[in-house]
């Protein structure tokens, strides 16, 4: 029988790689069509990898799909449907207008947040060593994402960076989607939940982008594979990250280890897109592999 630790460090890892190749192969789509259309077709793609992965579990593996069955279990639903949708929106258009590396440590701190939320709020239980074990993985999780040169530039003038507000608002939603979806799931059955969930952030990203009248044609055939990848990373992610929290009280490891996902993208970008690394985003990597390792020998 897995312990609950386990379980925790292994959905945050399911979110933490899922996350972070779906952000490596979103660099190639991005550029090539557009952040919002890549937004889209990976989000359809997910939805459609979702429900084949329902209807594999039910048929096959025998699982009994429970979905909500009040209505408030089906608008709470649409709630982190619609929560969720917002989130990815509003970051989006914050990266979009001012500079990533200004602006994405102050998103990755969301899962510190949450974590925190937990401790306090929901009065989460953690030994001493798993304590230090996440203040590690956070300080590990800011350090990779810091632009030193960025930050010493705007150090005076942070909340005048284009894009502040949008991102301060998405990492104030993901704190609260990621603390209250764990709560939300917990007894419930995850897989009818967060396929609803997911289907529900799709229909409403794919909404704003008609209303916005983007065009989702995609003119270079060569992006439909990595906008399938992304799809299937993020089915990964969410279904990890959902087991998780509905197995588990662990909140705030999950949300530390996953909310890291910065750093499988960072290495990979360094392997296979030649980017740079820098001494400290080399130094936030090595304490977040410190800090899993002292969760996972706790």
């Amino acid at each position: 029988m897995h312990s609950e630790l386990t379980i925790a460090v292994l959905a945050g890892l399911g979110g933490m790689f899922g996350w972070g190749l779906a952000d490596l192969f979103a660099k190639k789509t991005i550029d090539a069509i557009g952040d919002i259309v890549s937004l889209v077709w990976a989000h359809i793609f997910g939805t459609l990898l979702f429900f084949v992965l329902a209807l594999y579990l039910v048929v096959i593996e025998g699982h009994v799909l429970h979905l909500p069955h009040t209505l408030l279990g089906w608008l709470g639903v649409i709630f982190f449907g619609v929560l969720q949708a917002f989130v990815y929106l509003f970051v989006y258009k914050g990266f979009g207008k001012g500079q990533v590396a200004v602006l994405n440590p102050l998103f990755a701190s969301f899962s510190g947040i949450t974590a925190l939320g937990s401790i306090i709020v929901f009065g989460e239980m953690l030994t001493w060593h798993i304590g230090i074990a996440l203040l590690i993985l956070f300080i590990g999780l800011i350090s990779m994402n810091v632009d030193r040169e960025a930050l010493r530039t705007n150090r005076l003038r942070l909340s005048a960076v284009p894009g502040f507000r949008e991102v301060v608002f998405a990492t104030g939603m993901a704190a609260l989607w990621t603390l209250l979806w764990d709560r939300f799931i917990e007894g419930n059955d995850w897989l009818g939940y967060v396929v609803l969930m997911y289907t529900v952030m799709t229909i409403v990203i794919l909404f704003v982008a008609q209303q916005q009248r983007i065009t989702l044609k995609i003119q270079t055939p060569s992006m439909w594979k990595y906008l399938v990848i992304i799809g299937l990373c993020e089915v990964v992610a969410y279904a990890a990250i959902s087991i998780g929290y509905e197995m588990t009280t662990k909140t705030s490891i999950i949300a530390l280890i996953s909310g890291a996902f910065s750093l499988p993208t960072i290495c990979l970008a360094r392997v296979f897109l030649k980017e740079k690394v820098t001494r400290l985003q080399t130094a936030g990597a090595l304490l977040i592999i410190l800090g899993i390792i002292v969760l996972s020998i706790s």
